[in-house]
C-alpha cells in the first residue's frame, strides 16, 4: 500500500511542477496516465540506472563537491522524457529545477507517508 501512495505522490509531483510552472520547466499531458506512467518510470530508472550512473560519475561528482548528482538527477528525468509519451523537458537548467523541485516533494512526502504508520 506504501508503493502505491509514494507512486501517487510522485506522480503528483510531476503534474505539480508541470503545473505550477505552466510548462516552463516540465511538460505533462495530464495526470493520468503521463504523470502516473512518468512516475512509475522514474522509480525504476532511480533504481536501476541512476546507481550504476552515480558510480560512474563519482570522480567528477567529488571534484564538483557534489553538484554534479544535480546533473545526474537531470539526466534521471531526461530518461523519463525519452521513454514516456506526454512528458518533455523544456531545458538542461528548467530539468535540473525540475527535478530538484520533484525530489524534494516526493522526500517529504515519503517522509509524511512513513510517519503516520507509528
Amino acid at each position: 500500500m506504501k508503493f502505491v501512495l509514494r507512486m501517487l505522490v510522485s506522480a503528483a509531483a510531476v503534474f505539480g511542477v508541470a503545473y505550477v510552472s505552466g510548462g516552463a520547466l516540465l511538460r505533462v499531458d495530464a495526470f493520468w496516465p503521463a504523470a502516473v506512467y512518468a512516475a512509475i518510470a522514474l522509480a525504476v530508472v532511480n533504481a536501476v540506472v541512476k546507481p550504476v550512473v552515480q558510480v560512474l560519475a563519482f570522480p567528477v561528482t567529488v571534484l564538483t563537491l557534489g553538484l554534479f548528482a544535480l546533473v545526474v538527477n537531470a539526466f534521471m528525468l531526461y530518461i523519463v522524457d525519452w521513454v514516456v509519451p506526454g512528458v518533455s523537458t523544456t531545458g538542461f537548467w528548467q530539468t535540473v529545477v525540475a527535478s530538484v523541485l520533484i525530489s524534494i516533494v516526493s522526500s517529504l512526502a515519503g517522509k509524511a507517508i512513513e510517519g503516520g504508520d507509528e
